[in-house]
């Protein structure tokens, strides 16, 4: 893990680190939506362009990147994919001739990895799952891949929808409604003079919790100022000590308290759960820094047991204007915030006059309100 420690200054007291439902009211209309085009038929099915746009405005979906699953209301199966792949091939034994991508019943798609050979590509993909929020990167918040489905219908009367949609982006959080037909799809040529459209278009909205994800609150707030030397540290356990939601694997020989023979450290909560020692050579060992698919955290043992800390520093407070400095730490070893955001609250916030070292934005979930 790299520890990365962010200086900012900035005009926030309420960093939004408390486990939250699934509406979030600073974000209302926040969705991941999936789209399907179908753009041909075949002989037993058809060709389909599936898009996931994330229209959420700060939430990004990191490494290992998204999983997206489904169930074939029949016996279809995929003959083909470009720009992604299934996880599984399945029972394929039935087949003579051709032998189909994927024939589970209950397929898991990820997308590929970048660099892969151009006839395996195709727009917004191959970006190894990473999928940036449409506040933050909206050219880069699109993922899509193509796939050819047999056994299926050919017309649009015929065509079953698949069911039952999942999406890890990565680990759980995300709930995904039914599939809805919707009027299809229109494209413009590259010469923008002609208009198609697809044969047949349905979507799935996907919307995110917090509490689906995790029990535990994902990040704590610690406290200084200028004219006091006292810090107000993270509570303790103030992510929650001895859970499995971040669990750090197995060492031997270890303690209920202490250290083991790899660096390890039970947190002393009971639970099984495990970190690292931020000192041991266990910290820099290959493979530590390593992306999980399910997204569980490996973290540093500290008193709070939290993936990220903000720390709120008072600097100045003048008559007309005050100043707060505010740093981030990483103490997940598993997760490099290479494009974080840090979302906050505050009546005074939109009372800003100046942002040093990154980019402010305000959010305005609901406009402009009239008193």
């Amino acid at each position: 893990m790299e520890l990365h420690r962010f200086s900012l200054l900035a005009l926030l007291l309420a960093v939004t680190c408390s486990v939250a439902g699934a509406y979030d009211p600073l974000d209302p209309k926040g969705n991941i939506t999936l789209k399907w085009d179908v753009i041909s038929w075949t002989p037993d099915g058809y060709v389909a362009m599936v898009t996931m746009s994330n229209y959420q405005m700060y939430r990004q979906i990191l490494a290992p990147g998204w999983t997206l699953g489904w169930s074939w209301a029949k016996k279809e199966v995929i003959w083909s994919i470009v720009g992604a792949q299934a996880t599984e091939q399945g029972d394929c034994s039935k087949f003579k001739g051709g032998i189909p991508h994927s024939c589970k019943r209950t397929p898991a798609i990820v997308d590929l990895l970048p660099g892969v050979p151009y006839n395996q590509q195709i727009a917004n993909c191959c970006k190894a799952g990473v999928v940036s929020a449409y506040g933050q990167d909206p050219a880069g918040s699109v993922s899509a891949f193509q796939v050819s489905v047999g056994l299926a219908g050919t017309t649009n009367k015929t065509v079953k929808l698949p069911v039952n949609f999942t999406l890890a982006g990565p680990g759980p959080g995300y709930t995904c409604g039914p599939a809805t037909i919707v009027p299809s799809t229109v494209y413009l040529t590259p010469d923008r003079r002609r208009r198609t459209q697809a044969l047949m278009t349905w979507t799935v909205t996907c919307t995110y919790s917090q509490q689906l994800a995790s029990r535990y609150p994902t990040c704590c707030v610690s406290f200084s100022s200028f004219y006091n030397s006292t810090i107000v540290p993270c509570e303790r356990c103030a992510c929650g000590c001895g859970h499995d939601g971040y669990h750090g694997g197995r060492g031997t020989g270890k303690s209920r308290t202490g250290r083991n023979n790899n660096g390890y450290r039970n947190n002393g909560h009971g639970g099984g759960s495990e970190c690292i020692m931020g000192d041991s050579k266990r910290a820099l060992s290959a493979g530590v820094n390593t992306p999980r698919k399910d997204g569980a955290a490996l973290l540093q043992c500290t008193s709070h047991m939290c993936p990220i800390r903000v720390h709120w520093h008072v600097k100045l407070n003048y008559k007309d204007y005050w100043r707060a400095k505010i740093a981030i730490t990483n103490f997940n070893y598993r997760m490099n915030y290479t494009q974080w955001t840090l979302v906050a609250q505050h009546p005074n916030l939109n009372n800003v006059t100046e942002v040093f070292s990154f980019q402010y934005k305000p959010l305005l979930p609901y406009g402009n309100i009239s008193a």
